[in-house]
């Protein structure tokens, strides 16, 4: 191994390390309010999210996964205030956490999320996302998490990938009416296809993706700063696992391995993304002043600003949402060798 390498190594090495020593002092922000954690076996598949006034999404993200085949839920709340606390903790596969700390001092959660992750997650699969994002894969209209742990098990792959799709109604979102007990992809069920591109990252070697419809919309004077759509969201999790930037990139850096571009042999999936319901308007308000969810800069209050308005994200070139084989045929995910 060339000389520089193995000095990118030995630095990727103890920065993990790091990022561990980090989650282990970050542990006392967490404090149980219902712990569940005994009900989890051996083969039990394991969700992460962090959460925060949450209860448009929450009973719809709930139903999604444990369809998927999820067994237990391990969730931090972050003070919540509309009842997110109390509905999480009355349902009987959710260990709930609480903190009032800083979401943003925390690494956006995943400090928490970490610890958790330490203590539960070692040889599970372990699928981390937010409560706005829901997993699908190929044939996941009949086949769960389950048969794609088994498929990705046997060719001793460890770590799995998806792109994040922006979903958006047909109209200002300021007019949008929806029941927390419907189905989320029918109020926004619409997205941008084609208009994405891709590169990979020079230290962490995972393939970064931008594009969608925050970049056509938010940041098409500065496509530079838009959101990175690429994840590694279901891991066969280690102790020594960590993420480092949310779900975009992990240590050690084999597990950002997840895309193959070239002959797509490795399945994918994607991880749709319900963020813009009507409360995004409050929230983004509230972001303003919180600065929880991005560092100081002028780029992301602009954003924020826009968001706060209920815009339209619609266009002429916007497609309607159809299903896995839809994204299949789209290049947005791929079936690989999982037949």
């Amino acid at each position: 191994m060339p000389l520089g390498d193995l000095w990118m190594a030995y630095r990727m090495r103890w920065k993990r390390r790091r990022f561990l020593f980090r989650i282990w002092r970050k542990r006392r922000q967490i404090a149980p309010l219902q712990d569940r954690t005994a009900a989890i076996r051996p083969d039990t598949i394991l969700c992460f999210a962090t959460v925060r006034n949450e209860m448009a999404r929450l009973p719809h993200f709930l139903q999604h996964y444990r369809k998927l085949g999820v067994g237990h839920f391990l969730i931090v709340d972050n003070h919540s205030d509309d009842g997110t606390a109390a509905y999480l903790a009355a349902q009987s596969d959710v260990s709930l956490w609480s903190t009032q700390h800083s979401y943003r001092l925390a690494r956006f959660g995943m400090d928490w999320l970490g610890w958790l992750q330490w203590q539960y997650g070692h040889r599970h699969w372990c699928l981390t996302v937010d409560a706005d994002e829901l997993l699908t894969f190929p044939h996941a209209d009949s086949r769960d998490l389950g048969d794609l742990t088994r498929h990705l098990d046997a060719r001793g792959i460890t770590s799995f990938g998806a792109i994040m799709l922006e979903m958006y109604p047909k109209g200002p979102i300021a007019d949008v009416l929806h029941d927390p007990a419907a189905d989320l992809l029918e109020t926004l069920a619409w997205f941008d296809a084609d208009n994405y591109r891709e590169k990979t990252h020079p230290i962490y070697q995972n393939l970064w993706i931008q594009g969608g419809v925050r970049d056509r919309v938010f940041f098409a004077a500065r496509p530079e700063r838009a959101p990175t759509l690429s994840k590694v969201p279901l891991v066969r999790w280690h102790w020594r696992h960590v993420y480092v930037s949310s779900t975009h990139q992990m240590l050690p850096r084999r597990l950002n391995h997840v895309f193959d571009r070239v002959q797509d042999r490795r399945v994918t999936g994607v991880l749709l993304h319900t963020k813009f319901l009507p409360d995004i308007m409050p929230k983004s308000q509230e972001e303003l002043t919180r600065r929880q969810h991005f560092e100081n800069s002028d780029l992301y209050t602009t954003y924020h600003q826009h968001l706060a308005q209920g815009p339209d994200l619609w266009c002429p070139q916007s497609r309607h949402y159809d299903g896995w084989e839809q994204l299949t045929a789209l290049g947005l995910m791929s079936k690989g060798d999982w037949d």
